[in-house]
């Protein structure tokens, strides 16, 4: 029994020596883990907090909307259209604003473009630039059929700033806008929206169509008439010139003149004071008259003597010895393009040039012709 205690004896302290060194392999081990799982975590938290973007940070639509504004405010004009008036009691005559609006600098030479409804009617006007320097403006020229005018003030050119002008081609419906002007005589106002449709028509003040007009849903308020239509590029797109709305106010629901228009009438205007427009040499028949007579197309009522119709041989309308009336030429295209009224027969004449030779599609009688003129200036 002695002996059999003595040979265990060694067997129990080798257990034990061994199980010693196991657990401390085990901790050594546990300890290395926790510490690579406790710092593990701080590292990447560290490195997703640095990562974050700072709460001022702008996004790059902000950052385009905000330098478009910077570059192209100090082009932005207000204008005040002024009225004379004459007090009752002294019959002292004095100025009084009636209408304001806004506009942009076209040029170094002081020429501002604007809307003719802004002007219309004005006694006097006055330009205030983005400085609040205010200058007396003189009337250069105006068509009310695009409603568009110019004016023009003497100040220095170091505070003129002309915009960039750019192309109303290749415009897309949802492509950016911005539009800036002084709505409610609240100067340098931004607001930003899209092109909702492009190819609208309106009536301009001389109640001919406008065509090719930009839709937009930003917001255009009164006081932004004449103000301009910019891309994100910061480069002129349309003139912003009337809203659609029950109220007077924006309902989303804008407008603007295209600015390939406003590029073929502004230099006329600034050199001629006008728009030298192409015509025939006759007189039309009011359209209300022709649908109460059944007609659709232009019906020529007088052909001026010597003009470029007479050449051509157009006919007019010819009276009978009992006062009535007999139908001459009814016009019913140019160049194939059909016209069904006077403001057709307008929009189609204005695509060419004095001096350009066209066919014009004439219903005389019961008989179809046609007969080319060369197209000459008219009023």
């Amino acid at each position: 029994m002695g002996k059999s205690r003595a040979s265990l004896l060694p067997s129990l302290i080798g257990g034990i020596v061994l199980g010693v060194v196991i657990a401390t392999v085990f901790f050594h081990t546990a300890s290395n883990h926790d510490s690579k799982t406790t710092t593990t975590p701080i590292s990447a938290t560290v490195t997703s907090l640095t990562a974050q973007p700072s709460a001022n940070a702008l996004l790059e639509d902000e950052r385009n909307t905000i330098d478009v504004f910077q570059n192209t405010s100090l082009s932005v004009v207000f204008i005040t259209n002024k009225a004379l008036r004459r007090d009752f009691f002294s019959m002292n005559v004095f100025e009084v604003p009636q209408g304001s609006g806004s506009g942009f600098v076209w040029d170094a030479k002081g020429h501002i473009v604007t809307n003719f409804h802004v002007v219309q009617g004005a006694s006097a006007l006055s330009v205030t630039l983005y400085d609040n320097t205010t200058y007396d403006a003189e009337l250069v020229g105006q068509e009310p059929s695009k409603d568009i005018a110019i004016v023009r003030i003497d100040a220095p050119r170091s505070k003129l700033h002309p915009v960039v002008v750019g192309s109303s081609e290749g415009l897309r419906v949802g492509q950016k806008v911005i539009a800036i002007g002084n709505p409610f005589g609240l100067d340098q106002t931004l607001t930003t929206g899209v092109v909702s449709a492009l190819g609208r028509e309106i009536k301009s003040v001389s109640n001919r169509t406008i065509q090719g007009v930009i839709q937009t849903d930003a917001a255009i308020n009164p006081g932004n008439s004449g103000g301009p239509l910019l891309n994100s590029r910061g480069e002129l797109i349309g003139i912003n010139t009337a809203i659609y709305s029950t109220s007077g106010s924006s309902a989303g629901i804008g407008f603007a003149v295209p600015v390939n228009i406003v590029r073929r009438v502004v230099p006329q205007l600034i050199e001629f004071g006008k728009v030298i427009r192409p015509g025939l040499g006759v007189e039309i028949v009011q359209d209300y008259i022709a649908q109460r007579w059944g007609v659709e197309g232009a019906v020529v009522a007088y052909v001026q003597r010597g003009s470029a119709a007479y050449r051509a041989g157009l006919k007019g309308l010819s009276e009978n010895m009992w006062g009535e009336y007999r139908l001459g030429d009814i016009i019913t295209g140019i160049n194939n393009q059909p016209v069904k009224n006077f403001d057709d027969l307008g929009n189609e004449l204005e695509k060419y040039q004095v001096g350009d030779v066209v066919e014009v599609n004439v219903l005389r009688g019961k008989s179809k012709t046609t007969i080319k003129v060369t197209l000459q200036e008219v009023e």
